[in-house]
């Protein structure tokens, strides 16, 4: 089902009072719920399984309920105006939408509500191929500490408002602008972030070209009184930035002060980057004066130029006279991180030290790369060793980036990699862990499973270790479990910690 089907009108209602949702319990749609629970509307949703997110919505006020029947349309009493589905997770075959059908209930798509409620004011969306979740939560931390209550919907749970969406009391919308089914071509924003842009989701486009060509789409709807807020250090996302201003786009670019040469303004520039424990500093120009230091709570070079985006973003739609710069920067260096971006999960005891733990949903080379990174240069001022755990997501992108997985692996001291997540996709032959392991250059092993990997783990850890859970499927659930396992704790570990050298 695409956004051009004959069951998807070509507008969303202007006003809402009743919404179904099928696959409700899904990160994007659950953001859309929430939002739509805020304005007032009454939600009914199902899923195909129980999950704490269909549990937070209906305590929300939401009737959810397990499993897809055609009677679920009714569970607000009435038949719902709308139906949303998520457009990639929703066969053509569910009860549900066979039932909406027949009923003449107008189906649409989660972008399309998005759209729609971004239109209700001044909009900010956030794209690009790596760091959305990440830049979005930063930028409504901000917007916050700035005295504004923006509307937002994030592709994960901003951890210090406990939540992925919420709507709020000013006419400002910041959203997560996902390009993996093409749907963002669909939204009019006002500025956009454009993090950067390289090829992913080939299973859905195809080619590079038709991956750039929908942001090149996207972009190119911004308003003549709109800006785009693009990373200039990123090749792909300077290209794109490129072409915006050819079709009469205004850029805002920032960068780092050893970026690259260019020919686009520069809006915003960071110098001196450092990395620890307590999160990245930066000396910070903008508009070519200096600007003091900036302070992201979260460790990266990546993470402090997500921040300067987010400020610059803010600024537009504030107005420079009005933009509480000082409050904005005062709420990135408190930001809290976001759930499964660098997210600490707990220390392990070790034959007399501690080993720490870390998730992140990493699950592109480039991503992995940013996040080893970042923890590389932690772990060298700290001693002992990084260890990555990473379970590969789809059978088609470990195809096609296999080698670049194994450089980015490679960063790491000791790397365990799981068997592919296949998510969606049916497997390849040819196709599995070993197609990375064998690019890794640093000491590597294979587990078939999670349980395996507990197993490999208790083997290999010594004191001072960080470990690193990296990837978009069940492996989120394996930090919890290492911290909590008392195996781990009793266990032989590794053997001394390597020097904190590579």
């Amino acid at each position: 089902m695409t956004d051009d089907s004959p069951t998807t009108p070509a507008a969303v209602p202007a006003v809402l009072s009743r919404v179904h949702m099928i696959g409700i319990g899904g990160s994007g749609m659950s953001a859309v719920a929430r939002i739509l629970l805020d304005l007032g509307v009454a939600v009914s949703g199902s899923d195909a399984r129980d999950s704490d997110e269909l549990r937070s919505l209906e305590d929300r006020g939401a009737r959810v309920r397990v499993g897809h029947h055609a009677d679920a349309l009714t569970a607000s009493g009435a038949p719902p105006e709308i139906v949303v589905v998520s457009k990639a997770a929703i066969p053509a075959d569910n009860p549900e939408l066979v039932a909406a059908r027949a009923a003449g209930i107008p189906v649409v798509t989660r972008s399309r509500v998005l759209g729609h409620l971004a239109r209700a004011g001044r909009s900010i969306m956030v794209c690009g191929t790596h760091g959305k979740t990440s830049t979005t939560s930063m930028l409504i931390a901000g917007m916050v500490a700035a005295g504004s209550d923006p509307s937002f919907a994030v592709g994960g749970t901003v951890l210090q408002f406990g939540t992925n969406a919420r709507g709020g009391s000013d006419p400002v919308f910041v959203a997560e602008a996902d390009e993996s089914d093409g749907s963002l071509v669909h939204y009019e924003p006002d500025v956009v972030i454009l993090t950067n842009a390289e090829p992913d989701h080939l299973d859905h486009f195809g080619t590079a070209e038709a991956y750039f060509e929908v942001f090149d789409t996207f972009l190119a709807r911004i308003p003549a009184t709109g800006a785009l807020v693009a990373c200039l250090d990123d090749e792909g996302a300077a290209e794109r930035a490129r072409r915006a201003a050819a079709a009469g786009v205004r850029v805002l670019g920032y960068r780092t002060s050893s970026g690259p040469v260019t020919d686009l303004p520069v809006a915003g520039e960071l110098a001196a980057i450092t990395v620890d424990s307590s999160g990245t500093r930066a000396r910070l120009t903008l508009d070519g004066r200096d600007h003091g230091v900036l302070h992201v709570g979260t460790p990266g070079e990546h993470m402090a130029l997500n921040a300067l985006s987010a400020l610059l973003a803010a600024r537009e739609v504030a107005g420079a006279e009005g933009f509480d710069a000082e409050g904005f920067l005062s709420g990135l260096s408190g930001f809290g991180g976001v759930g499964r971006r660098f997210e600490p999960k707990g220390e392990v005891p070790v034959d007399g030290g501690s080993v720490r733990v870390f998730d992140d949903y990493a699950h592109h080379p480039t991503e992995v790369a940013a996040v080893l990174g970042a923890a590389r240069e932690i772990v060298d001022a700290d001693g002992g060793r990084l260890v990555a755990v990473f379970q590969p997501h789809l059978y088609s992108r470990t195809r096609i980036f296999a080698e670049e997985f194994g450089r980015a692996l490679s960063l790491a001291d000791q790397v365990i990699v799981l068997e592919v997540y296949g998510a969606r996709e049916q497997p390849e032959p040819g196709v599995d862990a070993g197609l990375i392991t064998r690019h890794v250059t640093s000491p590597v092993q294979r587990a078939a499973d999670l349980d395996d990997a507990v197993a490999v783990l208790t083997g290999v850890l010594a004191p001072g270790d960080v470990v690193f859970t990296l990837g978009a499927g069940d492996i989120t659930t394996l930090g919890p479990r290492i911290v909590a396992d008392p195996a781990l704790g009793s266990g032989p570990g590794g053997g001394p910690a390597r020097s904190a050298g590579r």
